[in-house]
């Protein structure tokens, strides 16, 4: 008797400590590299245009993309995250679709100046876009761009700042005023966990001087996304997010509304958002905000549009849907073979 109560014992704290490894497993899966049995991703390094410095990305490509115009996918990384962070379903989304998959690291995690929307975080993006169509028959008329969080944060950055280079973009629960997240991240006056990471990269805090202001807005997607009123936009956030999760959903109206601006279309009131804030969905809904969309899998509480850009609040939190971006992207083309040639690609 003694022998089977000693190994129901041993068998349980087995099956206790494989649960709290594979809570660990999950913790850690976020910043690991992806192992190459499950995702033969390539490391590449690329030199700055700018600093003359090596950047690596991850990189994947379908073994007929060196003789057959391809989609190239961009997905970044989110604000603590590297080109190492694990985004196996994007990945996923990307590989099923044949699509060649691109995880540059653009300075990598944002606490530090190099970082977080910097020019020369910006301009590693176009110099890995730059090698991949040197190295495989890049389709250009389907460069996407796509990111979540801090990658959403840098989707809307690019596509402010550098239009042209991208067939179409979408962004998800991403930052756009980095100004504002930082005061949204300051408790009783003291700097919360994202506010000191942007510190560390903008070196001090909004309203120093016009110069650290000056600095705050080249790198907030806020004031330059309205350059993209051609560009096909995808801005997507969940609902909840800013109460359970980091970037409230406000984030990406007010991006939307930037554009709206350009379009002289109507957009999201400061109503309508505060509706959503407090009770989750409208009062009185458009019919567009009705919209049943299958590759969600969620409730959809707001959706507009304006010119070629859509903006989406779904149900749910700070998080990026593959599926959806993936499906969206794959219905738009635009030609970005002319980008640098005749112009510097600056707005």
């Amino acid at each position: 008797m003694w022998k089977k109560w000693f190994l129901s014992i041993l068998v349980l704290g087995l099956c206790c400590a494989n649960g709290e490894n594979l809570m660990a497993a999950e913790k850690v899966k976020e910043t690991k590299p992806p192992q190459v049995k499950q995702t033969p991703l390539m490391p590449i390094e690329v030199k700055s245009t700018l600093d003359g410095s090596l950047q690596p990305s991850l990189i994947w490509a379908p073994q007929t993309a060196k003789t057959t115009p391809t989609p190239l996918f961009i997905f970044l990384h989110s604000w603590s995250g590297n080109y190492k962070q694990n985004n196996a379903k994007w990945l996923k989304e990307a590989q099923k679709r044949g699509w060649i998959y691109l995880h540059p690291n653009f300075r990598g995690v944002n606490q530090q100046p190099e970082a977080c929307g910097s020019k020369l975080a910006r301009q590693d993006i176009l110099d890995v876009i730059d090698y991949v169509i040197k190295h495989y028959d890049v389709d250009q008329s389907r460069i996407y761009l796509a990111g979540s969080s801090g990658g959403g944060h840098m989707t809307m950055l690019m596509a402010g700042h550098h239009p042209d280079r991208f067939s179409a973009a979408s962004a998800w629960v991403g930052i756009s005023d980095l100004a504002a997240w930082y005061h949204f991240h300051v408790k009783d006056g003291k700097p919360q966990n994202y506010a000191r990471m942007i510190l560390k990269s903008l070196q001090e805090k909004p309203g120093v001087s016009a110069k650290v202001d000056a600095e705050y807005r080249d790198r907030s997607p806020l004031f330059w996304i309205a350059n993209a009123t051609d560009l096909p936009l995808d801005l997507n956030a969940g609902v909840t997010d800013g109460q359970t999760g980091s970037v409230p959903f406000a984030h990406t109206l007010r991006a939307f509304n930037a554009l709206a601006e350009k379009n002289q279309t109507t957009p999201v009131t400061k109503a309508e958002m505060q509706q959503l804030w407090d009770h989750g969905k409208l009062k009185t809904p458009q019919s567009t905000d009705e919209v049943t969309d299958e590759t969600y899998g969620r409730d959809i509480h707001l959706r507009r549009n304006s010119g070629k850009a859509r903006v989406t609040i779904f149900e749910g939190g700070h998080e990026g849907l593959p599926e959806p971006a993936c499906e969206w992207l794959s219905k738009q083309t635009r030609d970005t073979s002319g980008f640098g040639k005749s112009a510097t690609g600056q707005p």
